[in-house]
């Protein structure tokens, strides 16, 4: 698709550029000129014309539908993740500070002054990015109770149930776990067989819950990521995950470890999760272990666990899950389980043994 031209003062902004911004900061004397020479609401309309998801595209991230809600979405490009939100008109980059809109998002991705991206913006009018295909339908109401009221008014999982069978069942999850889950008041059940997995502050107050469930994945509408926290609450072995399910999952693996709080972030790091965390490893004692995912973003995750056990002066360990996730982790040892019961049963048969026929050498009665 041609560019589209630019408005004739957006094209006078975008072609002064850096090196005719006026002298000093080059970067603050484009923004300064763009500013002189057009007017709001044009950069307004330019905004409401090109959204963050066609910015993206463009510059070669893809949809990690797994990973997505209708209100977050996010993109990956390599080891790059921006989620985008506000119905495409704003983003946010869940490994670092950076967040903002359309504008910043072009200087973000493409490493541009600010005058250089309005021409780029401008650039993609008209561009039409792909939407995700959504398996579950959309609310049509949003809730109008409040997160606390909501979570009291679903049940909690009992042995049978489609939560208990989705944790025990599809994800390997051990009874023992999730009874201490519930007792601890974290898991409810969610609609269609989901799991409500609870984060709460420092106060143990609900700020949210993560949503998993077969056909769906995603944070409570109107919630906040704090932290999911499975385990002794003065505890001072710290683990961070990044998903409830692999907190619960890392603590079935481990056989709930004595002395040991299972943490997840729920996916992202929030000022407010930084903030708890910070709080955690300020206890004596304490020791925080990275138990993110084996990949790009665990790392990163893990880095910023590490920077945070140098600030508060305690203890830290890199914890590597054999697996992508603590999760997949956990199937495989539950499969390796099954497999050797299965062969010992085999090995403890009675040799040519056949249904129906005598041993060989056995003469009968």
């Amino acid at each position: 698709m041609p560019a589209a031209p630019l408005p004739p003062l957006l094209f006078a902004a975008w072609r002064s550029g850096p090196a005719h911004a006026g002298q000093g900061n080059p970067e603050k004397g484009g923004r300064e000129s763009a500013g002189r020479e057009m007017e709001r609401q044009q950069l307004e309309g330019l905004r409401e014309r090109v959204l963050c998801a066609a910015v993206l595209e463009q510059a070669g991230f893809a949809i990690d539908l797994k990973e997505s809600t209708r209100r977050a979405i996010k993109y990956r490009r390599d080891a790059e993740i921006v989620i985008v939100i506000h119905e495409g008109r704003g983003w946010f980059d869940p490994l670092s500070d950076a967040k903002g809109d359309v504008f910043s998002l072009v200087q973000h991705v493409e490493g541009l002054s600010f005058v250089e991206a309005l021409g780029h913006v401008a650039s993609l009018v008209g561009s039409i990015a792909k939407s995700p295909v959504w398996t579950r339908p959309t609310r049509e109401t949003e809730p109008a109770v409040s997160i606390s009221d909501r979570w009291r008014a679903r049940r909690k999982p009992w042995p049978g149930s489609a939560t208990w069978r989705y944790l025990h069942d599809k994800r390997s999850v051990a009874d023992a776990v999730i009874r201490a889950a519930i007792q601890q008041d974290l898991l409810r059940e969610g609609p269609r067989g989901s799991m409500w997995a609870a984060h709460v502050d420092d106060h143990r107050a609900i700020t949210g819950w993560e949503e998993r469930g077969p056909d769906w994945r995603g944070f409570s509408t109107g919630g906040s990521k704090v932290l999911f926290r499975f385990g002794p609450p003065d505890a001072l072995r710290l683990c961070v995950t990044e998903a409830a399910i692999d907190a619960m999952s890392l603590a079935a693996v481990e056989g709930s470890r004595e002395g040991s709080l299972y943490l997840s972030t729920g996916g992202g790091w929030s000022p407010a999760t930084d903030a708890a965390v910070r709080t955690l490893a300020g206890r004596s004692g304490a020791q925080l272990v990275a138990a993110t995912d084996a990949n790009d973003q665990g790392e990163t995750f893990a880095g910023r666990l590490r920077d945070i056990a140098d600030a508060a002066g305690c203890d830290w360990l890199r914890l590597m899950p054999p697996a992508e996730d603590w999760n997949d982790a956990l199937k495989e040892k539950v499969r390796e389980e099954k497999e050797k019961r299965e062969a010992s049963l085999t090995c403890r048969m009675p040799a040519g043994r056949v249904k129906g026929k005598a041993p060989p050498g056995f003469a009968g009665p």
